[in-house]
């Protein structure tokens, strides 16, 4: 461990750097308010760190700001009473923690540039419990305020340990896994924004559902680490330097993120690719070595796919972490240019882990990363639009019936899976999309705001038409990237693309659609329920005499009744099939509870379907769309396949989390 007199002066000569430094983009893409400086020493034998940083934070706002407020993660894991471990129950993806692995941060200075101590002021806060034994959020009063486009200058010194990994961040062996580990500011959110009603900080608490909502800004950051180890950040590369102490110093470079998180490992296999402008790095475990070709291919497929669908990715690079079994708390999770992935060993290629993992997480470098929507808040902005493309990506890539998993006559898609999750709920209606991260108390999280955010928007995709949807997503992350959008912004961008295409055809605006299924937690389904044909006679003509045989006309008179079961209201398609092989549809706008249809035709009605083309995928219970005039043993062997083909993916998915 360097003496701080060692930590100063490289902090001071980084500092110089950062002045002169030629920046990696031509010009700033975001409005860089944080901007932080960071000298950090880590000892693998203790799980320490010990770390200098140097934050120049600036209000862009009209607003004098009299205090700032930090986020310190890392104490989430300081003992079994925080708000994070509470709710988590001492247990997060079947790993636990005991004595002696938990983990801290220590703030053991914070001084402005004229060395104010502003420590003397400071205390711990829980705005979203009230937990007095929660110290994840640290509030710090200013002497003077931040006036409006002005900036203050915070120099911290920080100790930290990092827990055994649990959720996202820590160590297993010699694995570490660095998130969340700095002293972190939040966002300061002026009146108007996301619709606040007035200016404020927005820094919530380290919850076990939430994740992570930060200002824009360039990242100069050093790491010392032992020789031998291989080390992976966000960011670029500036230099390694070798200290006389043995211990090697990489620092790394990041302009236009809002996060930092890096790793290392002396076990790490290095494999390199590129995909046009952006570099490839894989830190893979040596077990998994047979599987970088399916990170790589699934990286690739991923950036062509977001750079044809919604944008440029704009950094030139992507690192890979591929964590070992015993650290997979660490799998799975999003940081700006670096994501972490998750595999087992002996997995075939058609249980698509591999793949959904990488594809998954990459795409947070769209949601979360470029557009940095609040996912403390409104997390279905997040996780729930990223849930959404890579359902996408994933049944385009492999196959609508079977992108997730495709074993011994089994398959499953991705749309459908969110769908399954969804609909498969006790409760679909917990809790609707737009509540805080943390309100799920009762459960639920997961399944509303992965699987049922996705599987609107795919019903959303399929009522106003893919063009259209893709038009939309496009405007929104143009037009919101490097910002922090809230739900109007997203709902104005859909309403504007939906009337430049169909006017009102729709109504005035699809807010009847987004007040159902993001502000509420009715369901949806349609159903057929009951559907008879009765032989009729009909004058041939005008003054016909039915009573005589020439003048008479059989047919059959065929009442289909359709029913409404659920609360929420959708548009939706009805179709019928005669025994003539003729066929009707329309249109039923699903106001009314019943829909009685009365056709009199030649040939009696042997099938009617509510929603032929699956546009609903919102549908709780699609068994009950169809009625037919008779079912044999193939339809009950469908279901029975259908119920078995859940069991087994219920195992599966089991088994390996």
């Amino acid at each position: 461990m360097r003496r701080r007199t060692m930590i100063a002066f490289i902090v001071t000569a980084s500092f110089g750097c950062f002045l002169q430094a030629q920046p990696i983009f031509p010009q700033p893409l975001s409005p860089r308010i944080a901007n932080y400086i960071i000298d950090v020493n880590l000892d693998v034998q203790e799980k320490t760190l010990v770390g200098r940083e140097t934050l120049v934070w600036t209000n862009t706002t009209r607003d004098n700001i009299r205090e700032l407020q930090f986020h310190l993660y890392l104490n989430a894991f300081r003992n079994s009473e925080s708000t994070f471990m509470k709710a988590l129950g001492g247990a997060s993806r079947g790993l636990s923690m005991s004595e002696g692995e938990w983990g801290w941060t220590d703030v053991t200075s914070m001084r402005l540039t004229d060395g104010t101590d502003l420590l003397q002021g400071a205390r711990f806060i829980a705005p979203d419990d009230g937990n007095a034994r929660d110290m994840t959020v640290l509030r710090v009063p200013l002497p003077t305020s931040v006036r409006p486009g002005r900036s203050v200058t915070v120099e911290i010194a920080f100790s930290a340990r990092l827990p055994k990994v649990l959720a996202r961040t820590g160590y297993a062996g010699n694995f570490f896994f660095v998130g969340q580990w700095f002293p972190k500011v939040g966002v300061y959110e002026p009146k108007g924004m996301r619709g606040k009603p007035a200016g404020g900080w927005n820094c919530h608490q380290f919850h076990s559902t939430t994740e992570f909502y930060a200002d824009y800004g360039v990242y100069d950051v050093s790491m010392t680490v032992p020789k031998g180890y291989v080390l992976g950040a966000t960011g670029i590369q500036r230099s390694i330097v070798e200290r006389p102490d043995g211990m090697l110093t990489h620092t790394y470079r990041a302009e236009d993120v809002h996060d930092f998180a890096w790793t290392c490992s002396p076990d790490y296999e290095v494999v390199e690719d590129s995909w046009d402008h952006v570099k490839i790095r894989l830190l893979i475990q040596p077990e998994h070595a047979d599987k970088q070709e399916r990170y790589l291919q699934s990286a690739k497929e991923a950036l062509a796919y977001f750079d044809k669908w919604l944008g440029k990715y704009p950094y030139s690079n992507l690192t890979i972490v591929d964590p070992p079994l015993f650290a997979s708390g660490a799998g799975g999770m999003e940081y700006p240019t670096l994501i972490t992935g998750l595999s087992v060993s002996y997995l075939p290629e058609s249980v698509r882990l591999v793949e959904l993992v990488t594809i998954h997480e990459f795409g947070h470098e769209y949601w979360y990363g470029l557009v940095g929507s609040n996912e403390f808040e409104e997390a279905w902005m997040d996780e729930g639009l990223n849930q959404y493309s890579e359902g996408r990506i994933m049944d385009a890539l492999y196959g609508t019936d079977r992108s997730v998993l495709d074993v011994l006559g089994y398959h499953e898609g991705d749309v459908e899976s969110n769908r399954i999750s969804y609909v498969g709920m006790d409760n679909p209606k917990i809790a609707p999309m737009s509540i805080p991260a943390w309100e799920y108390a009762s459960g639920g999280y997961s399944a509303v705001t992965y699987s049922k955010t996705a599987t609107v928007l795919a019903t959303l995709e399929r009522i106003v038409g893919i063009r259209v949807m893709d038009e939309a997503m496009r405007t929104y992350f143009e037009r919101w990237r490097f910002r922090h959008p809230g739900r109007a912004d997203f709902e104005a961008v859909i309403n504007e693309v939906v009337r430049k295409h169909y006017g009102t055809a729709f109504g005035p605006s699809m807010d009847w659609f987004f007040s159902q299924m993001i502000g509420g937690t009715d369901v949806c389904d349609y159903e057929v329920t009951s559907m008879v044909s009765q032989p009729v006679t009909v004058p041939r003509g005008r003054g016909a005499d039915t009573s005589r045989v020439e003048d008479a006309e059989r047919r059959f008179e065929s009442v289909i009744v359709v029913s409404r079961l659920g609360e929420v209201v959708l548009p939706v398609d009805v179709r019928l099939e005669f025994a003539d092989g003729d066929t009707m549809r329309m249109t039923w706008d699903g106001k009314g509870r019943v829909l009685r249809i009365r056709e009199t035709r030649p040939a009696r009605v042997v099938r009617a379907e509510v929603d032929p083309d699956r546009k609903l995928l919102v549908d709780v219970n699609i068994i009950n769309n169809a009625r037919a005039e008779s079912v044999g043993t193939s339809v009950f062997w469908k279901y029975a396949l259908k119920t078995l083909y859940w069991f087994q993916n219920v195992v599966h998915y089991t088994a390996l989390f």
